[in-house]
């Protein structure tokens, strides 16, 4: 899963960058309110979820949450504020919100909320993906095969979920780069093609070949 990150406390966007990075999200950090209105607009299918200071340069969160809802952006908004007045909370709920966190705030509870509106999907999607002979948890972070579970690392899950979510499309590396990993990489970079490799390497040896193809020259596909 990809999240934005908009805080101009450069500390606490480290702070929270670094710890959701462990959890093994992509994560981009912007810190101005008009550059991340951009973003959200530009890039509106690349996030799962943004995460929203309130207090921000050049445009405040309510704005931002405003405008990017009358654009069309769906993607789910958790705003961060030091406010805990009633008023507050309804105007950001009516402006657009998904939810909302007042500082300070632990780090377990943001990914509680975090995780929270992962699983409002605008489409109803099952919480255990199969194809095949495979079932992938999400909640449980766990894959089998034929009933036997197959160790993976984060970005493994991450491309195998994506994949699963989206059984027989061909998908290409620029769409993999963006939802699995942050602006730091470019398509370039082989890096998809080194984890996609690992991961088809353990499904085949859980399973029969060649149920993740490589589409020359476009991506890869799973077989649904």
């Amino acid at each position: 899963m990809k999240i934005l990150v908009v805080e101009d406390e450069a500390k606490l966007a480290e702070s929270i960058e670094r710890g959701l990075n462990h959890k093994g999200y992509a994560v981009d950090v912007v810190s101005d309110g008009e550059k991340a209105l951009t973003r959200m607009s530009i890039h509106r299918d690349d996030y799962d979820v943004v995460i929203l200071d309130l207090m921000l340069p050049t445009m405040d969160g309510l704005t931002i949450c405003k405008t990017a809802r009358e654009r069309g952006v769906t993607t789910p908004i958790l705003v961060l504020t030091a406010r805990n007045e009633t008023e507050t909370k309804v105007e950001l709920l009516l402006a657009g919100a998904d939810d909302y966190l007042v500082k300070p705030f632990s780090f377990d509870e943001l990914c509680a909320r975090i995780q929270a509106l992962l699983r409002r999907p605008t489409e109803a999607l099952p919480q255990v993906l199969h194809i095949d002979d495979i079932e992938l948890n999400p909640n449980e972070h766990t894959v089998h095969r034929d009933g036997k579970e197959i160790p993976l690392t984060l970005k493994e899950f991450g491309l195998l979920e994506y994949f699963m979510r989206h059984p027989n499309q061909v998908i290409n590396r620029e769409d993999l780069l963006s939802h699995l990993w942050d602006f730091n990489y470019t398509s370039f970079s082989n890096v998809v093609d080194v984890h996609v490799k690992n991961l088809r390497r353990k499904l085949d040896a859980a399973g029969n070949a060649g149920i993740l193809e490589t589409i020359r020259g476009i991506g890869y596909r799973i077989r649904g």
